[in-house]
């Protein structure tokens, strides 16, 4: 194979390919805001909403760099469980989250969302749903409160967000099925 170098993105040894493969889509997309939005500090509290690709790998770099994570399931290695239909649990965790990678693709209410971030607090809207979402302006307006967007990153971060991953041992969570006859019609011979 050929290619352009620039365009090119180096895999180091340490990484196996099988788990590079999903951090060129699902890493780099939660990767990038994660960085943009300044919420690769240490000691930051970044909820995570929806764990499925993207929101999984949120939930795993967030977590290297050093923040508190919220989300639904702890054995991604969150730091703590929020159950968002149970209103006692949303009211005791109102002004704790520094930010919130939200990866919902279906309409749903920002409302709760944005009660759950502090002031200056940031939600990063990554799900793409197919009606508008209504915004409330009052309760970002208190607090300076930010609703951003992002979709993935440039080459450069992308070997950033590898070599990262590659140093902090931060994997996808992958199911490798072999690609052979006996597997490709559900029989087996």
């Amino acid at each position: 194979m050929v290619a352009d170098e620039h365009f090119v993105i180096r895999i180091p040894y340490s990484l196996a390919l099988d788990a590079a493969a999903p951090l060129l889509c699902a890493g780099i997309t939660v990767y990038s805001p994660l960085r943009y939005y300044g919420l690769d500090k240490p000691d930051l509290h970044v909820g995570v909403v929806r764990l499925g690709g993207l929101g999984h790998m949120a939930v795993k770099f967030a977590k290297a760099f050093g923040a508190k994570v919220t989300v639904a399931r702890q054995h991604l290695g969150a730091d703590s469980f929020l159950l968002s239909c149970d209103q006692h649990q949303m009211q005791a965790a109102m002004g704790a989250l520094d930010g919130i990678i939200d990866t919902v693709s279906a309409v749903h209410p920002l409302l709760p969302l944005i009660g759950l971030l502090k002031s200056h607090g940031k939600i990063v809207m990554m799900g793409a749903p197919e009606k508008p979402l209504e915004l409330p302006v009052f309760p970002l307006l208190d607090g300076r409160k930010i609703v951003a967007g992002s979709l993935i990153g440039g080459l450069k971060e992308t070997q950033e967000m590898i070599d990262f991953a590659a140093k902090h041992n931060v994997k996808p969570d992958i199911e490798v099925i072999l690609m052979d006859c006996q597997h490709s019609n559900g029989t087996t011979p």
